[in-house]
């Protein structure tokens, strides 16, 4: 039997727009002072401009540049900044990450951090990512059958790498355009990011389980995780069992506010583990 999971806080620092290196920088340090159990990134190459309809985002007509760093050079140096947090970027996209390549990175992250990498994996949906940078931008059927392989190449690579991740790196699927990915969660996953209202998310976990079971595996070890939308929108999702939140914070011209971290934190301290 599974043990009782805890209750974990995380923010997704998002670089596009920030003032400076040294105010995302000072981010990390402050959401691991303040007591978050996670710190995301994210991989893109670009700010997106998004509006989010129904816990989707779709992109605005304008798509500027702005103040922008890349997300897995930068977590190497959290790997060393932090101390405690678990880490990782929201999610990587395949599509422009050879996936051999990217389990050695993630292997290095891991012996960096001491063991705290989070490896999250999505198909990678936001075409200036592909297409600024010289990559072809395959359709939504492709990109899904590059994630497959990936997966299957990542999983591999991990086992032959010398010397080994410090510990069994988990992997966070997630991010639009998986809507048909719940068999390689069921298959894969570690931890399974969704954004569903929660109608939907009850139905889509009850899914998970059946593929779970298909695959041979303990729907109860992949833990649940959804977006931050406060307080009363947490105690529903932790109560189908989702035991990790995370709010996206996006800089200001003044840097990154982490009031809602604080929130968050003071919400899971008065939460006990799940029985």
């Amino acid at each position: 039997m599974t043990s009782p999971r805890a209750t974990r806080v995380a923010v997704q620092l998002c670089p596009g727009g920030t003032p400076s290196y040294a105010a995302w920088r000072q981010a990390v340090l402050d959401a691991e002072a303040m007591g978050a159990d996670v710190v995301f990134g994210y991989d893109h190459f670009h700010k997106p401009f998004v509006e989010n309809q129904d816990g989707v985002p779709r992109l605005l007509p304008e798509q500027h540049d702005v103040n922008h760093f890349e997300g897995w050079t930068a977590l190497a140096t959290w790997g060393e900044l932090t101390t405690r947090v678990e880490i990782g970027l929201l999610v990587s996209g395949i599509g422009y990450r050879n996936p051999d390549l990217l389990a050695d990175m993630a292997r290095t992250v891991d012996h960096i951090s001491g063991g705290r990498l989070i490896l999250g994996l999505g198909s990678g949906w936001y075409e200036k990512d592909y297409t600024s940078y010289g990559y072809a931008y395959p359709t939504a059927g492709d990109r899904l059958r590059l994630f497959v392989d990936g997966l299957a190449r990542i999983e591999n690579r991990l086992a032959r790498l010398i010397p080994p991740p410090l510990r069994e790196i988990p992997i966070l699927i997630g991010g639009p355009g998986l809507d048909n990915a719940l068999p390689l969660v069921a298959g894969f996953a570690d931890i399974w990011h969704t954004v569903e209202p929660i109608d939907e998310f009850r139905r889509r976990d009850e899914q998970l389980k059946w593929y779970a079971e298909a695959a041979q595996r303990d729907d109860a070890a992949i833990e649940r995780a959804v977006p931050w939308t406060g307080p009363n929108e947490a105690d529903l999702y932790r109560k189908e069992g989702v035991t990790l939140f995370t709010a996206e914070i996006r800089p200001t011209e003044k840097g990154y506010d982490l009031s809602t971290l604080g929130e968050m934190i003071a919400w899971r301290d008065g939460v006990p583990l799940r029985s």
